[in-house]
């Protein structure tokens, strides 16, 4: 294949995925002067499944780096005030975002501004194929429109989700070695709903699945399920609905639209980070990146950021991109990991929203009930063996302020 491929031209950089973490990187690069090319498999603006909710860290980002969000990017309404976490004791946590509230991001528009912000070049509707690492360059060969075509650059950034080519490419067989998790998101026009539209609603319940959440979009109601990939999400979903019914009062004409997407949910959790080899690296979700209710778009945004700001310091200085990159993206992993932290949530405050004082408003009584449907939501988790690597990392963080590197490939 690499043979017969056509070939196109050099980049200083190739980015793979047109999303936040690719554009962020995309305009550290492009405003250091380096050429740059993102590769999009998708024609352009794409939809991507997504709540929307953006945490107020990354909608700071937005603002500071590509200036103000335009109206065709947000959907209505247009803010979010905070998450309520509801229990199986019928308690419920209303958690204000430090800062006010932040934006309720369309992805389709928001992701395909960022990147005509960033000022790169994008080719789109164009499938990676393979990355082939030379020592002084990186030979890309990708597909578009059933021809192939062959790529160089210096440095080739792997910012293509949590389904990572880039990452299959460069560890072959990776994909078969962590737990998948399917998501999907339902859409319902309403009869009736009481829950508090101002807020992302989320429920830690372990009957109702790992995942599990509702908000308000353009008129209509999001009912979101995930689990486990061999999962049945549409008959979760149906579990969901009722419960919500009984529950909350929440009544909902049958849904005419869904989406889902596959997540690599839990690296973050035990710090089990992919950061590439070689002179391809890898950023964003990809990385594994994923805040606390998997909200994965100010993480995706700051690390593309130091993945750029890495690679235009190795581009100037000759430095060994590996080294330079995992220094500096270990500040973006300690705010990650810090969020599943049981020291930082118990001791410190590691989340946009404080989950501590929200609890401390309850009577005590009410906090070990809060406190036991936590435990019960989280006995489910334990098949995967995550609960000891997580303290472990958290006595580690604690001992030496920092995660240990050691466990990223």
């Amino acid at each position: 294949m690499a043979t017969s491929a056509r070939y196109h031209s050099h980049y200083d950089v190739i980015i793979v995925g047109g999303s936040f973490s690719g554009a962020a990187c995309a305009k550290r690069l492009v405003d250091s002067g380096y050429s740059t090319l993102i590769l999009e498999h998708k024609k352009l603006p794409r939809h991507k499944p997504c709540s929307g909710i953006v945490s107020p860290r990354g909608h700071r980002f937005l603002l500071e780096n590509f200036g103000p969000v335009p109206d065709e990017a947000v959907h209505s309404p247009k803010t979010c005030r905070g998450v309520v976490f509801h229990y199986p004791s019928m308690l419920s946590m209303p958690m204000d975002f430090h800062y006010g509230p932040t934006l309720h991001l369309n992805r389709k528009y928001s992701d395909h501004w960022a990147l005509l912000q960033s000022g790169a070049d994008v080719h789109e509707r164009t499938h990676l194929e393979s990355v082939e690492d030379k020592g002084t360059s990186v030979e890309v060969i990708a597909r578009t429109e059933g021809e192939h075509i062959r790529y160089r650059a210096r440095y080739v950034m792997g910012a293509d989700g949590p389904n990572s080519t880039v990452v299959r490419s460069v560890y072959p067989g990776y994909e078969k070695t962590i737990p998948w998790f399917k998501v999907k998101q339902y859409f319902h026009e309403r009869i009736d709903c009481p829950l508090d539209d101002d807020y992302f609603h989320f429920w830690v319940h372990p009957d109702l699945g790992f995942y599990t959440w509702s908000h308000l979009r353009n008129e209509g109601q999001i009912v979101g399920v995930g689990y486990g990939a061999g999962d049945d999400l549409n008959k979760r979903h149906e579990r969901v609905v009722s419960y919500l019914e009984e529950k909350h009062g929440v009544r909902l004409k049958p849904t005419e639209k869904r989406e889902g997407s596959i997540n690599n949910f839990g690296l973050s959790l035990i710090n089990r980070y992919v950061f590439g080899k070689g002179n391809i690296i890898i950023t964003g979700q990809a990385a594994g990146f994923l805040n606390i209710i998997a909200e994965g778009m100010s993480c995706a945004l700051h690390s593309g950021a130091i993945a750029g700001e890495a690679t235009v310091d190795a581009l100037r200085y000759n430095n060994s991109i590996q080294d330079t990159y995992r220094k500096m993206i270990s500040s973006e992993v300690k705010r990650c990991s810090d969020q599943w932290n049981p020291f930082k949530i118990i001791f410190g405050n590691p989340h946009e929203a404080d989950f501590m004082a929200a609890l401390k408003r309850h009577s005590r009584s009410d906090r070990r009930r809060i406190i036991r449907d936590i435990w019960s939501f989280l006995r489910p988790w334990g098949k995967y063996g995550w609960g000891r690597q997580i303290v472990t990392q958290a006595v580690f963080r604690r001992l030496i302020d920092a995660y240990a590197p050691s466990r990223w490939l």
